[in-house]
């Protein structure tokens, strides 16, 4: 199976060299790349942080690689109160929340670009499921903006969507795999919290990258 995995940010990716320590890194347009063949052939991209980065390497790596499998893994924001800290997200559907539609219904609009993620093919074998006492696996929707969580909005997306987290980067990824019929897979882990008085990370940019 040729299996492409993308990471968005840049201190993710910083994080994925440092543990991985590849002999080659390989440069393009979009972002780095490298190989590994420890277990079986895999391919690590830099996707870049942000939807157009996201939505312009998914498309890259897809056209370059022809994966059967593109997984992203990264980080994202949990909302205070909904998830705890360190829960990895098995992604089982994406929305893209920051879509402002005046001439017609947002609504719609944002329907237009959320993504279903098939993990049919997983089985029974991921499920929803404690790990440890601080780590566990929740399978679910992953809300997506170009911005990081606003205090304000977390009120609003719950009540319309139940979500539990957002990061900047899933909902492109998703759609653009969607598109091109391509088997995709999801998972974000919970660095740090967003509550009606701010985010833990707000303002401390070190605490991000120490989680990460």
């Amino acid at each position: 199976m040729n299996i492409v995995v993308l990471i968005s940010a840049d201190a993710e990716w910083r994080a994925v060299k440092s543990i991985l320590s590849p002999a080659k890194i390989l440069s393009t347009p979009l972002g780095e790349w490298f190989e590994t063949f420890d277990v079986r052939p895999l391919t690590f991209f830099h996707g870049g942080w942000g939807k157009i980065s996201a939505a312009a390497t998914t498309q890259y790596v897809i056209d370059r690689f022809d994966p059967d499998l593109l997984v992203n893994l990264g980080t994202c924001g949990g909302f205070e109160g909904r998830v705890a800290r360190g829960t990895l997200i098995l992604v089982e559907k994406t929305i893209v929340y920051d879509i402002l539609e005046q001439m017609t219904d947002s609504d719609e609009a944002i329907a237009h670009y959320a993504a279903e993620i098939d993990l049919s093919w997983l089985g029974e074998s991921v499920q929803s499921s404690v790990i440890s006492d601080q780590f566990s696996v929740v399978r679910g929707l992953l809300v997506s903006a170009d911005r990081d969580i606003l205090a304000s909005d977390i009120p609003m997306l719950v009540e319309k969507y139940d979500a539990i987290a957002a990061d900047w980067e899933s909902g492109a990824i998703a759609w653009v795999a969607k598109k091109n019929g391509v088997r995709c897979l999801i998972l974000r882990g919970v660095t740090d919290l967003v509550s009606a008085s701010g985010g833990e990370a707000y303002g401390n940019i070190e605490l991000f990258h120490e989680r990460t």
